[in-house]
């Protein structure tokens, strides 16, 4: 069995176990964050979620209003995560094929089989581990997912160095296949505006979520070119979009925005933070 280990441990997020399950629950206490601990009370069921990937010092408060409202609904079988490949690795878009991933929480088995339906059901997706090695989009949400969940679930790693609507919309009708076969939760892993000023980003980017919250991908296209939105997840989330649509969400709902400013109190250059979930 081939085994990823952590290449974000001791950077993004605590290398050890103690130190990391601390640093989760403190991400959901902390101010930023939905202010109490899982699991949620509210017993409703999500087609999928946007949540950030960076450091947990500053985007975790915000990803864990997302996985609040995840953990009140009953436990996926397959949970499929989408990213940016941020080093250009690999195939276009790289389907992680079997095995596991190792967290400091634990380890996270592959969904083969769903690995392998996803790559014949789209002719743009490969079986490609190695474009998964270093990036740290889809690493950052397992600990997340394993402190609201415990064990039981497997998950399908998906990573995109091509984001274009013709790319997004044609994995999202796959990943919609997909769901239809077992109870799978989808996340779009992606950061919002970088490094611009606090305000110029937060106009920029309630006005991409808008059409997110809408499931309008063309429009969300559309925004995201005209204001030249350098959001770098938009294929992962447009793919999601594209999936929880076919799936039957009604709309999406923004539970928290927030930047990175808003921790280290410097709004000249922030990059923004969103969680969403689809219902």
């Amino acid at each position: 069995m081939e085994i990823r280990r952590p290449a974000a441990a001791g950077q993004f997020y605590p290398l050890s176990m103690t130190d990391l399950h601390d640093a989760l629950e403190g991400c959901f206490l902390h101010s930023l964050g939905p202010g109490q601990l899982t699991p949620s009370h509210d017993r409703l069921d999500y087609f999928g979620a946007v949540v950030p990937h960076a450091g947990y010092t500053y985007s975790g408060p915000i990803a864990a209003h997302a996985y609040y409202a995840l953990s009140g609904m009953h436990r996926p079988d397959l949970v499929v995560i989408l990213g940016p490949n941020h080093w250009g690795i690999g195939s276009s878009v790289s389907v992680y094929p079997e095995g596991a991933w190792d967290t400091p929480l634990g380890r996270v088995e592959i969904d083969s089989a769903a690995a392998k339906y996803l790559a014949e059901t789209s002719s743009i997706a490969d079986l490609d581990a190695s474009a998964h090695r270093q990036d740290h989009c889809i690493e950052v949400q397992l600990p997340f997912l394993q402190y609201i969940y415990g064990r039981g679930f497997k998950i399908l790693p998906v990573i995109l160095v091509l984001q274009d609507y013709t790319t997004a919309t044609e994995i999202g009708r796959a990943l919609a296949s997909l769901a239809k076969r077992q109870s799978t939760l989808l996340i779009a892993s992606s950061d919002f505006t970088h490094y611009e000023p606090r305000m110029e980003a937060l106009d920029k980017d309630s006005r991409l979520i808008d059409m997110i919250l809408s499931l309008d991908v063309p429009k969300f296209y559309r925004i995201l070119e005209r204001l030249n939105i350098s959001a770098c997840g938009y294929g992962a989330i447009a793919a999601v979009m594209a999936a929880v649509k076919e799936l039957g969400a009604a709309d999406g709902r923004l539970l928290k925005y927030g930047t990175s400013g808003d921790v280290t109190g410097d709004y000249s250059s922030v990059v923004g933070y969103s969680s969403i979930v689809f219902e």
